[in-house]
């Protein structure tokens, strides 16, 4: 096609498309050219803007690095990471729902928002069949974000029972000192993320499941940098002053307890 125009310009490029002989990259490819020539029509935009915008890219791309994946960050920020997992991870109502997998953690937390990283938290509970079967054997990799020395990795006992201990999760923002940074600035918003835990957990028979448990009452349960926060995976964290612990010691400083139970769906319609 030779003349080509604002009107004609969107049906040429899916044409050249006609011709790939993987059927589902031609379908998503069609769809991604309709979607942006309708976004830069609907907005007009402007060769400045275009040309900021492929800049802005890019230096998302330079910035993405082992530790610090700039371009996943701006898909979580978009909301875009949590949407591709809701699509993508439904499960039958009763198993536990699943949660983005953590935003890269700014290094340093601000100021006033580490007060409780220094005490013990105790999770426990029991890894389930959706019939209330007890998952024996399921490994558990779990902790808080950014902090990679305090992961734990642990099998669920024959009951489907686990217990550890870890610093108590709090609120963290995300990298936010590059290119999706400046972004959520100019946008009015922050880069804060609620204190959680996050969790993988894989059985044999049973959907792997990626996951958060968000603490209740966390200022930013409602304001995610991420959009990563569901209702069902928010419980109570108790503190407790002093006393015994689950672990059977007991301890003279404060502590804080979490107890939740994760449903597992099969792999097939029926549990192994």
């Amino acid at each position: 096609m030779r003349h080509i125009n604002e009107d004609t310009i969107t049906q040429a490029v899916i044409a050249r498309h006609a011709a790939a002989g993987d059927a589902r990259l031609r379908e998503v490819m069609t769809s991604l050219v309709q979607h942006l020539h309708a976004f830069a029509r609907e907005v007009k935009l402007t060769e400045a803007e275009w040309d900021g915008g492929l800049r802005f890219l890019a230096e998302c791309g330079r910035a993405h690095v082992p530790g610090r994946p700039e371009v996943t960050l701006l898909s979580d920020t978009l909301g875009l990471s949590a949407l591709v997992t809701a699509l993508n991870q439904r499960k039958p109502r009763g198993c536990t729902e699943a949660s983005v997998a953590a935003s890269a953690p700014a290094d340093v937390a601000a100021p006033g928002r580490g007060s409780d990283a220094g005490e013990r938290c105790y999770v426990c509970g029991r890894v389930l069949a959706l019939d209330g079967t007890p998952i024996a054997g399921a490994e558990i990799r779990a902790g808080r974000a950014g902090d990679d020395t305090g992961q734990e990795r642990l099998l669920t006992g024959a009951d489907g029972s686990f217990l550890f201990s870890t610093g108590v999760a709090v609120p963290r923002p995300i990298a936010h000192d590059g290119p999706v940074g400046r972004l959520l600035h100019a946008l009015g918003r922050h880069p804060w993320r609620p204190a959680h835990l996050s969790f993988i957990i894989s059985a044999p028979g049973y959907e792997r499941l990626v996951t958060h448990v968000f603490r209740q009452g966390d200022p930013f349960l409602d304001a995610d940098a991420a959009f990563g926060v569901r209702g069902s995976l928010v419980a109570d964290w108790v503190r407790h002053e002093r006393g015994r612990t689950p672990d059977g010691h007991t301890s003279e400083r404060p502590f804080t307890t979490l107890d939740f139970a994760f449903v597992l769906n099969a792999t097939t319609g029926d549990t192994p």
